[in-house]
Parts: C-alpha cells; structure tokens; sequence
C-alpha cells in the first residue's frame, strides 16, 4: 500500500511556473461616458507569475502587477486628468496588484478566478471570467507559452474613485490579453521520474538563427514546432 500511494503521487502533475509577458499583457477597461460611449483605456507593462497546469486549474496561482502610469487613453490631456487626484492619483499609487485566492474550473478551458485586486489603496475581491487560449511552443521563440483571455466587472467607486458621477459611470468593465511563458529555472528541470526530456523543456535558444531575408524560412510559418 505505502508504495502504491508513492507511485499515486509520483503522478500528481506539478504546476509548471510561468511569467507574465509584459510586452504581449494588457490589461483594458471600459466604462460610461455621460452615457454616450463606452471608451476604452488600458494599461501596459503588466509584469507577474503564474503557475498553473492546464489538467488540474485549481492549484493555479496568479500574481500580477499592473504599473498606473502606462495608461492611455489616446489624449494627454485627458490621461494627466485619469492619472492625477481626481481618480487614480498615480503619484501616490502607482501600481495596482491582484493576487489570486481561489480558481473554478467551469470547463475544459475556462475558469472563474477570484483574487485580491489592490487599486488606489483599496483591496477588494474580484472574478475573472478566464480562457485558456492556447498552451503550446510560441512559433518564433519556441518558448512554451500559455495565452489567456478574461473579463470582469467592479465598481470604481468601491476603490474610492466615486468623482464625476454625472459623467463616468460606476461600472468598468475589464478586457484583459495576457501571454506567459515557463520560466527557465521550471523548463529546465527534468521530467520527474520518466526519464525523458520535460516536452516544455526550452533549450532552443531565446532567438533564432539570423535567415538572410530572401529565404523562404524567415518566414514563420503556421505549424506548431511543438
């Protein structure tokens, strides 16, 4: 029995650790203006860790951080006005986080997540509605890479951003994209007792070998090399 119970546990899979790729993350919002459009801000630059295994989603934890002052809005002037006192105040909070606590699986693909959300020095809880987009080798980096997409709703004036009631709604409505990728430390390490390479094992080097551009092979093409 006790030997049986090791190999049990020898199959447990292992969330695999990923980090947040700022550069394909970002994090948007809508929310009403007087009623008339529902325009559409975001925020760049997200940096954070996942780990997460695709077969069991409720072990998978998130943390993020969201830097303030990236936010655009298309219009300087009305970005220097989101950013100062009157909502954000940057200056004073320049980040917010979100930490999660808990991850329903509602399908193959998705799931609710619910964390901690810390923005303008208030934390309170908040859903993620998430999809799992694609799991797999990046076609370019040949990095395993996870690529998600997730919605929420909360109330601005519950992070004590109520100013302009007449003209911003209290509703906002998050548009999240993210892409992570395995760290290096977690790719590199060998597949627990199987004896064969870790098939998210990144040891392709983090470019790829200069093609002169007239041939044919620097184009990428749509096979997944994984």
């Amino acid at each position: 029995m006790p030997a049986a119970l090791l190999m049990c546990g020898a199959a447990v899979a292992k969330p695999e650790s990923y980090a947040l790729d700022p550069v394909h993350t970002r994090v948007a919002f809508q929310v009403s203006h007087a009623g008339f459009s529902n325009p559409v801000g975001s925020f760049s630059g997200t940096t954070g860790t996942l780990e997460f295994d695709d077969k069991d989603w409720t072990g998978a934890r998130l943390s993020a951080q969201i830097p303030i002052a990236t936010l655009e809005l298309g219009d300087d002037e009305w970005q220097k006005k989101i950013l100062d006192r009157t909502f954000f105040d940057a200056e004073k909070f320049p980040e917010a986080r979100f930490l999660s606590t808990r991850v329903e699986p509602t399908g193959a693909t998705t799931a609710n997540v619910t964390g901690d959300l810390t923005l303008h020095g208030v934390t309170r809880p908040v859903t993620l509605a998430v999809t799992l987009n694609a799991l797999k080798r990046h076609p370019l980096t040949l990095k395993r890479t996870a690529g998600f997409s997730a919605t929420a709703t909360l109330s601005r004036k519950e992070f004590g951003m109520a100013a302009w009631k007449s003209v911003v709604g209290d509703e906002v409505r998050l548009i999240i994209e993210a892409e992570a990728v395995r760290s290096r430390e977690d790719a590199d390490a060998p597949d627990k007792g199987s004896g064969r390479a870790d098939p998210g094992n990144d040891t392709a080097p983090e470019q790829l070998p200069e093609v002169p551009p007239s041939d044919p092979a620097a184009e990428p093409d749509d096979a997944d090399p994984q």
